[in-house]
């Protein structure tokens, strides 16, 4: 990596102080370095849609306004150039895979060392993977999820948007009022 690159990361976490923690391990890595903050689902959106450049995203699965791995479905098919490490407590080998199946670049978990959490995002910023090296990636998915992997993929951004609001337990009326759109479109 070049020393006087400018990179843009955005860290998504709805606990400051890890936010904080994070920000601490990721300015040790570069002489310049933009980092941007979001604390919801929401803010990581807006952040986005403001046209900012931004490298790389460190996503924690488990913050208002998404359930499960919805928002990385987002963010992929939103943003596919934007790299997605997925930082999360839940270090269960199947949800590694699977974040790694719907398009992380990576999976930190978030009892990972400073060092070791350094590493795995310079290797993610120079185009390469990173997981745990105890989480063997080729097991595979069952059947049913690779079902469901290939119909997510059909889905437009627009599409994934409402099955997100879907899962948070909105309405139709509500979903529409928030996209602009109307009843029948979102159904």
């Amino acid at each position: 990596m070049e020393p006087l690159e400018q990179y843009r990361l955005l860290i998504a976490d709805d606990h400051p102080l890890f936010r904080g923690a994070l920000r601490e391990a990721v300015n040790g890595l570069f002489e310049r370095i933009d980092i941007a903050e979001a604390g919801t689902f929401n803010e990581v959106t807006e952040l986005l849609e403001r046209g900012s450049e931004v490298d790389l995203v460190l996503l924690d699965l488990t913050m208002p306004g998404v359930r499960g791995f919805s928002g990385l479905m987002y963010l992929r098919a939103q943003y596919p150039g934007v790299p997605v490490i997925v930082v999360s407590a839940n270090d269960d080998p199947a949800a590694i895979r699977r974040c790694m199946e719907f398009g992380a670049s990576g999976f930190i978990p978030k009892t990972l060392g400073v060092e070791a959490m350094r590493g795995a995002i310079s290797r993610i910023l120079s185009g390469g993977v990173w997981t745990p090296p105890d989480v063997d990636l080729s097991a595979g998915s069952d059947a049913e999820t690779a079902a469901l992997m290939a119909r997510m993929a059909t889905l437009t951004p627009q599409q994934v948007r409402v099955l997100m609001m879907l899962s948070e337990g909105l309405l139709n009326k509500q979903i529409a009022y928030q996209l602009g759109v109307s009843e029948a479109t979102v159904k």
